[in-house]
């Protein structure tokens, strides 16, 4: 119970002090008319109040990761906490901050755009295919994981293929209608089941007198039932993704950065948002050691059933709350991904959008990039979960390693702090190398050359930047040909 309040109180501490010397490094000036104000366009940028754009950017990046992957991470034990915190502290909201505002520092621009800005054209053209793929995958998945749990909520009636088309079409409305049209009413209802389910859950746990697992140097070990097969570096940091860094979030930032009315709004929407996502993991991961009575147990329930994380939390929400608790709770597990997907293909109507320049005022356009985009989604809503789940995991860390190196190039232009950025990407490089050479899905090579390839592409990406400091190759970008 200690290390779970210790967490809690760690995280909004770091939100209150490490969250306020980011807004100082990046310069977040109230004076300076946002894109919200000056680019109105009653589409995309529609001025919101600062506690709607927070509860949609956090409702947009809070999917399945800090549920699904704090249970899975879970499976490693009581460092799985230590990940959460510090991962969520020093790199996630400082990943999710500094790039939402670098979309507002840039009229709104999508994350790929921004990324060819100060890495190059290169980066740029990459970073278009990559994200848009990214984030048609992110669609199938989170289409995939409610159906499942709410096929859970109708056994004897509804089926999992019809649940599948109802996430699907609220998908296609979402994506398609002005952002304050569905988006921006529906939210605060799957808010209010988010936020039950997060505090109904704790209380239910302390009450029922559940015992969460300690962190102490004793237990700073691998829980994990195959601990040669998934050593805690870097499986779990791969594991964990959204409660503690997810390069999601910066695809998430853009749609934000053209609603927020002023720059000092960005800390609470951005870095805040990141913060609270990090409560969510800690709970679910406190929940999935407490309530098999144990951090083997859990192994062996995730083992039964396959790694899918859907069942535990079904029967977990049921049992600590009751069938009308639990249903509410559900609903929150539900609306989390839910309201991801359905922000993951805006995004990439966007990205694409900015990519062809093309006008989303017309529904003519915005159709003609959406159907191909909802074509490939539903394709992949027919792989498996598990395969799908995996490439989504490195992918997302993968988008948070170049999103850092962007951020990092662009606070050595304006001659700003940039270790706050540039630690928390080497230590993603290392992380996303060793794991795609280590990975079962990857090329299964042996852990240590793994990992020593990791840190020499760490210490090359090191001698690279600096170089370009030292020999002022890292130009203003006024200086950068864009397109």
């Amino acid at each position: 119970m200690i290390t779970f309040f210790i967490s809690i109180i760690a995280l909004v501490l770091g939100y209150i002090f490490y969250g306020k010397l980011a807004e100082r490094i990046f310069g977040a000036d109230p004076s300076r008319e946002t894109p919200a104000i000056t680019m109105t366009d009653g589409i995309d940028y529609v001025p919101m109040p600062k506690w709607r754009t927070f509860l949609i950017q956090f409702l947009n990046i809070a999917g399945l990761g800090p549920i699904f992957g704090a249970v899975a991470g879970a499976m490693w034990g009581p460092v799985a906490f230590l990940w959460i915190v510090l991962g969520s502290v020093f790199a996630g909201a400082v990943h999710d901050y500094f790039s939402g505002m670098l979309s507002v520092k840039h009229k709104g621009l999508s994350i790929p755009e921004i990324v060819g800005i100060y890495l190059g054209i290169s980066a740029k053209q990459f970073m278009r295919g990559f994200t848009v793929l990214l984030m048609v995958i992110v669609g199938a998945v989170f289409i995939m994981g409610p159906a499942k749990i709410l096929e859970s909520l109708t056994p004897e009636t509804l089926t999992m293929n019809f649940w599948v088309w109802v996430v699907f079409i609220y998908y296609v409305l979402a994506t398609m209608l002005p952002i304050d049209k569905i988006i921006g009413k529906i939210y605060p209802v799957f808010g209010f089941a988010l936020l039950f389910m997060a505090v109904g859950l704790t209380i239910a746990l302390f009450v029922e007198g559940y015992r969460i697992p300690e962190l102490s140097l004793n237990n700073l070990t691998n829980f994990h039932d195959q601990p040669e097969k998934f050593p805690i570096f870097p499986m779990m940091f791969i594991t964990i993704a959204c409660g503690a860094i997810s390069g999601f979030h910066s695809t998430q930032a853009p749609l934000m950065a053209r609603c927020i009315t002023n720059e000092k709004q960005g800390r609470g929407v951005f870095y805040g948002a990141m913060i609270t996502e990090g409560i969510v993991a800690l709970i679910w991961a406190a929940i999935g050691m407490a309530f098999y009575g144990g951090v083997g147990p859990l192994n062996e329930i995730m083992i039964a059933n396959k790694g899918n994380a859907a069942f535990l939390v079904n029967e977990i929400s049921n049992s600590l709350l009751g069938k009308v608790g639990g249903a509410l709770a559900l609903l929150g597990v539900v609306a989390a991904p839910i309201t991801s997907g359905d922000t993951a293909f805006r995004s990439a109507r966007l990205i694409v959008a900015d990519f062809l320049n093309y006008k989303q005022g017309p529904i003519k356009n915005r159709l003609i990039i959406c159907i191909p985009l909802f074509a490939v989604g539903y394709g992949l809503t027919l792989i498996d979960f598990a395969v799908i789940w995996r490439y989504f995991a490195w992918s997302n860390q993968t988008l948070a390693m170049i999103v850092l190196w962007a951020i990092t190039v662009y606070l050595a232009q304006e001659k700003k702090f940039y270790w706050i950025t540039l630690i928390p990407a080497l230590f993603m490089t290392v992380v996303i190398t060793s794991y795609l050479l280590y990975a079962p899905e990857g090329f299964g090579l042996p852990y240590l050359i793994s990992l020593s390839v990791g840190l020499f592409a760490a210490m090359g990406a090191a001698i690279w930047f600096f170089a370009k400091i030292k020999s002022k190759k890292i130009l203003h970008p006024e200086y950068i040909t864009v397109k």
